[in-house]
């Protein structure tokens, strides 16, 4: 009994692992191509696709903080910002998306390269979290941990030369 259900956990350990693979896949891609858009987009049109994006929100419930709160930010957004954000979401999901790419063709030196990686998001992350107390970051990180657990296991198995479920 003890090997059936050591079996089966094998199997969902690895279910999860592909599966994250695929949600951080798409999201690093989005994020990816948001930097590309940020660096692309000229900052007035920028600022044109929030308010007309929050308008209607405002205009419903001027008290909507959300809403009020994106407004301001963006009437604050220089050229200069908006290339760093360009920059920064190109960067972080491009080296993400590589890392799943590499994952996903099972090199084999790519997995504690992406322990290492995930474990210096998720430092980031926490230095963030203690300055601005967002509980994003501490979701993300979070996220980021189970992801370098899962990459873990899956490289002592690839390791030990066994295929995965």
């Amino acid at each position: 009994m003890s090997l059936i259900r050591r079996l089966g956990g094998q199997r969902l350990l690895h279910w999860l692992f592909e599966a994250s693979l695929v949600i951080k896949g798409l999201l690093c891609s989005a994020e990816a191509v948001a930097g590309l858009g940020l660096l692309f987009t000229p900052n007035p049109l920028v600022a044109r696709l929030v308010f007309w994006l929050t308008h209607l929100e405002i205009t419903e419930r001027p008290t909507d903080s959300l809403a009020s709160w994106t407004r301001r930010a963006v009437e604050q957004f220089p050229v200069g910002t908006q290339h760093f954000y360009g920059w920064y979401l190109l960067a972080h999901g491009g080296l993400k998306l590589t890392m799943v790419i590499m994952l996903w063709a099972r090199v084999l030196w790519a997995y504690p390269v992406a322990m290492v990686v995930l474990g210096g998001f998720v430092a980031y992350q926490l230095s963030e979290f203690a300055h601005t107390g967002s509980p994003f970051l501490l979701i993300l990180s979070f996220f980021d941990l189970a992801m370098i657990v899962l990459v873990g296991h899956e490289y002592r198995v690839m390791k030990a030369g066994r295929r995965p479920a």
